[in-house]
């Protein structure tokens, strides 16, 4: 704890009575410790002011466009994020803030131009048109090398850095010729508050070794990538101050990856600590130092004391959101109808691979199914499975983590939008058959944004301490063993299921590509 803070905290256990003035003066100091997050996300920028105990003060959140032009295109306008990010600070009461912290969806690029412009629409995370650049880069990458690098056999994908560059150079060569950087959304907007180029390692993975260092030889698989790439600094330093406005000269803090921001804002400091977030996809998370080197898992170079292995899945609440646009029901009607449920003979079993998956499978190929519909089968069955698959899809990522850091998980923190459901919790505790502790806190990324600006920043001196603070939870959420049993035996039929579906899901994305 930062001395300052001890001393407001001692100084306001001596006050029994405070005087007008007296009280002024501590509402001034705790005012003065107030911090903003921001987390440029997926399909919002979610901002908010919070004090030193974790307490909401103010928040905003606003949606923005994102262009499916085909199959394998997904993209955004980087000047929205922007946008939104400058909307939501004229809305606080920004009076004495002392630092901000970003966060941000990754691996979405934006090219940018020597002045800090953007070249083109950013492509997101979830866009697979370098699924053959990715397939020739990791080609040339030895598993030995991969276990050097990175503590982990992870492949070259769709989304990896490289292959987004190979794929610009090759297929739009008059960009590739004009930029000056490839950066994550956070970064551009850092880029343009601050006027400086900065990045972090772990929002990089990939991209960088152990050390935390960029790795030349991966790299030098696409000439020119090298020297496109900003200067890393570490999560927690000042990247740079706020060039114009009411905050100008407020220090920002670099911050990192929303799926890294939100283990840590979750309570992921804690060492073994189990973490799941539920947004537009699902992320699995494991704090350990131990590292079995396992396919599928993500393993987080080390940072403050602290290695994260963790494991994206592709689809989330966004397979809520296709089911819910495909049937023409609201998102209300879709927890209605699921919450009136259970599973039965009528329930199929869904495989939410709408656009390939992340973690543990990393197979752009797949495609989502339902599998087992009888003529019994209604609606509300439909909606819950789309319910049910998604939380085996983030069981299948959590058995591989548990492996690969060497823990077995006896409970679960969460956090995130896709956590607002009672129902779909409930269901996700008896998929997992381990008890849920949620966050007070509905913005995962956020909270972490603001514990890396209150670290960055000297409130707090550790993330330990951060989180101990900040993270605040509600009772756990435990698994009916009833449901439990019954979900043990679907989910050995879920796996078998996406085996089989692999090959099936290839062979349709070669005919749909024809």
């Amino acid at each position: 704890m930062s001395s300052l803070r001890r001393l407001c905290l001692s100084e306001c256990h001596k006050i029994s009575r405070p005087s007008d003035f007296e009280q002024n003066q501590v509402n001034k100091f705790m005012k003065a410790n107030r911090l903003i997050g921001i987390d440029v996300g997926t399909t919002s920028v979610k901002a908010a002011i919070l004090d030193t105990y974790g307490q909401v003060l103010e928040q905003f959140v606003e949606g923005y466009q994102t262009a499916r032009t085909g199959d394998h295109i997904v993209e955004q306008d980087p000047n929205d994020w922007l946008r939104l990010i400058q909307k939501s600070l004229t809305n606080f009461d920004l009076d004495q803030v002392v630092a901000i912290g970003l966060c941000s969806q990754v691996n979405t690029h934006v090219f940018v131009d020597a002045n800090g412009d953007a070249l083109c629409p950013a492509i997101l995370w979830q866009d697979r048109r370098a699924n053959e650049e990715a397939a020739a880069l990791d080609a040339q990458v030895t598993l030995e090398q991969k276990q050097a690098w990175w503590g982990a056999p992870m492949p070259i994908d769709a989304s990896h850095a490289i292959a987004r560059m190979a794929w610009v150079a090759k297929h739009q060569p008059d960009i590739w010729s004009k930029t000056r950087w490839v950066m994550l959304p956070k970064d551009y907007c850092m880029l343009k508050l601050t006027g400086k180029a900065s990045t972090d390692p772990l929002s990089n993975i990939g991209l960088v070794d152990n050390e935390l260092n960029y790795i030349p030889d991966v790299l030098a698989l696409v000439p020119g990538a090298a020297e496109r790439m900003a200067p890393l600094v570490s999560i927690t330093d000042v990247a740079g101050e706020i060039q114009q406005g009411p905050l100008k000269g407020t220090p920002i803090v670099s911050g990192t990856m929303d799926a890294w921001a939100g283990l840590i804002g979750t309570g992921g400091a804690k060492k073994q600590s189990t973490i799941y977030l539920s947004g537009t996809s699902e992320i699995l998370g494991i704090s350990s130092t131990k590292i079995i080197p396992t396919p599928g898992a993500i393993v987080f170079p080390e940072t403050h004391g602290l290695r994260v292995h963790a494991a994206p899945t592709q689809n989330g609440g966004d397979a809520k959101v296709w089911f819910t646009q495909a049937s023409g029901i609201t998102m209300d009607e879709m927890s209605a109808m699921v919450s009136g449920t259970t599973r039965n003979a009528a329930t199929p079993l869904f495989l939410p691979q709408l656009e390939g998956e992340r973690a543990p499978l990393w197979n752009s190929d797949l495609r989502g199914a339902f599998l087992g519909v009888s003529r019994q089968t209604r609606l509300p069955d439909f909606a819950r499975a789309v319910y049910e698959g998604v939380a085996f899809a983030a069981r299948h990522a959590l058995e591989t983590l548990k492996i690969s850091a060497d823990v077995d998980s006896d409970l679960i923190c969460c956090a995130g939008g896709g956590f607002r459901s009672a129902t779909w919790n409930q269901i996700r505790a008896d998929v997992l058959n381990t008890p849920l502790h949620i966050l007070n806190a509905t913005e995962p990324g956020v909270s972490g944004a603001v514990t890396l600006a209150a670290i960055g920043s000297g409130v707090y001196s550790s993330f330990e301490e951060a989180s101990e603070a900040l993270a605040q939870y509600r009772a756990p959420l435990i698994p009916d063993s009833r449901q439990a049993d019954l979900y043990e035996h679907a989910f050995d039929i879920y796996k078998d299921a996406i085996q089989a579906n692999a090959l099936i899901g290839k062979q349709l994305t070669q005919l749909n590509d024809r």
